[in-house]
């Protein structure tokens, strides 16, 4: 079975951000991968364990992303390919991505494809639906569940808190969320032997690729941090004094009544 993973380099937001001219300051950052991509290589290892075969995970990114695939490769993962785009591109966007990734998997036979449902730096969710529009496969969303048998398989995703069940068959392109699996932690053994598993890193050039063809469509013309929420009041006295004092802070300062 051919598994590939794709993962994403992302800011850990459990850490301090600093925003500087409307840019993420690079040094003050600390780097993950994005958690969401963490099911994803948790249940190819998992599929792979079950039915054979290798798990490859690939990114689009820079040469610091080597980082987050070892780490990948630690949990468990057989191969990774780093798409190197650090010389070649400025800046990119979800249809670059796709671009890029639609050019790596053209000669890939690739049974399935997982991915994080989103990415939680931009979280717009649109690189894995949009690849399997490009390769012509099935894309199932949000998945909780996935189960293989042959060329058939029965998913369950998750609908607004409610749970979808899904037949389809392979090949097949998901997403993955929060309550799929749970994450392993890579081991002190599975450290040791990624460093000596198989790290590919190719190019633009290598995928037979121009800058002008991955040339984004949009632009982020801002980044900034929500504003620090203020303090809570507490209603004091009788029911009745509460609900008149909540009455009137409704309609003169949150102004929504």
């Amino acid at each position: 079975m051919n598994i590939f993973v794709l993962l994403k380099r992302t800011f850990d937001t459990e850490e301090k951000i600093v925003i500087k001219n409307g840019q993420i300051e690079d040094d003050g950052a600390e780097y993950i991968i994005n958690p969401y991509d963490e099911y994803a290589v948790e249940e190819a290892i998992n599929l792979r364990d079950e039915h054979g075969g290798e798990v490859t995970v690939v990114t689009v990114g820079e040469e610091d992303s080597e980082k987050q695939l070892r780490t990948a490769l630690a949990m468990g993962a057989d191969k990774s390919v780093l798409i190197n785009t650090e010389d070649d591109l400025e800046e990119g966007d979800q249809y670059t991505t796709v671009k890029i990734l639609e050019a790596f998997f053209a000669d890939k036979e690739a049974d399935i494809i997982l991915a994080g449902n989103v990415a939680i730096d931009e979280a717009s969710g649109q690189v894995g639906p949009r690849l399997a529009e490009r390769l012509d496969i099935p894309c199932i969303t949000t998945i909780t569940d996935i189960k293989v048998d042959g060329e058939n398989v029965n998913i369950e995703r998750d609908v607004e808190g409610d749970v979808e069940k899904i037949e389809t068959s392979l090949p097949l392109l998901v997403t993955c969320q929060q309550g799929l699996n749970e994450p392993r932690y890579p081991s002190l053994p599975g450290i040791m032997k990624a460093k000596k598993k198989p790290l590919e890193e190719l190019e633009l050039d290598d995928l037979d690729l121009e800058e002008d063809d991955v040339e984004q469509k949009s632009r982020t013309t801002e980044i900034f941090l929500p504003p620090e929420k203020e303090a809570g009041k507490v209603l004091e006295g009788e029911s009745d004094e509460q609900v008149k004092e909540l009455v009137s802070l409704l309609k003169t300062e949150a102004k929504v009544l």
